[in-house]
């Protein structure tokens, strides 16, 4: 009789473990979770993800602002952000572009952005690294090639920033607000 029960016991845990784990898998297959983030694509005609940015763009050229286009937006997005960044600088990551409350109209930003801390449709941009407003340009030590990432965020409102905020204070505001985000990355290596 010991050996009947037994047997039931078995088959009673194995199925119990069947049925967990068929559960668990149905939860790991299900769509992403409303809070996570999305992924927008953000290319620019100057220069392809991964691949050397033009001297234009650049301290050493004219210094001007590089041509952005975002694709995948959510439709429920209020605003958009952007951060240019170099992780590679000497004495930590520099910041070379904060932008935000782009409409959520915007599909792109044009070349040679203005320096203006309002832009015409009502964008703010912030303080860079150099500690001027709008985009710096890379400006590497000679030497081995720097990444710079421009950085997209899709936001569900608009901010109350105002303009001249840092690359913190913009990441502090984004919090919990983050819809979606793109990348793209760039080098350039100043000889």
């Amino acid at each position: 009789m010991s050996g009947r029960v037994n047997c039931l016991v078995n088959c009673l845990v194995a199925a119990a473990v069947a049925g967990y784990l068929a559960s668990a898998c149905s939860v790991h297959n299900q769509t992403p979770a409303a809070n996570e983030t999305m992924t927008m694509e953000l290319t620019s005609a100057a220069f392809a993800n991964g691949q050397p940015i033009p001297q234009k763009y650049t301290c050493q050229g004219s210094g001007v602002s590089p041509p952005l286009a975002w694709s995948n937006a959510p439709a429920n997005a209020m605003s958009f952000a952007l951060i240019a960044d170099d992780p590679d600088a000497p004495m930590g990551t520099w910041v070379h572009w904060v932008l935000y409350d782009l409409p959520p109209t915007a599909k792109a930003l044009a070349e040679n952005t203005p320096r203006s801390p309002v832009l015409a449709e009502g964008a703010k941009q912030g303080l860079n690294d150099f500690k001027t407003t709008g985009y710096g340009g890379p400006c590497p030590p000679p030497g081995k090639a720097h990444r710079y990432f421009f950085k997209l965020y899709a936001l569900d409102t608009t901010l109350t920033l105002k303009p001249g905020a840092t690359k913190k204070e913009l990441l502090q505001a984004m919090e919990g607000h983050i819809l979606a985000e793109g990348q793209l990355m760039g080098k350039y290596q100043r000889r």
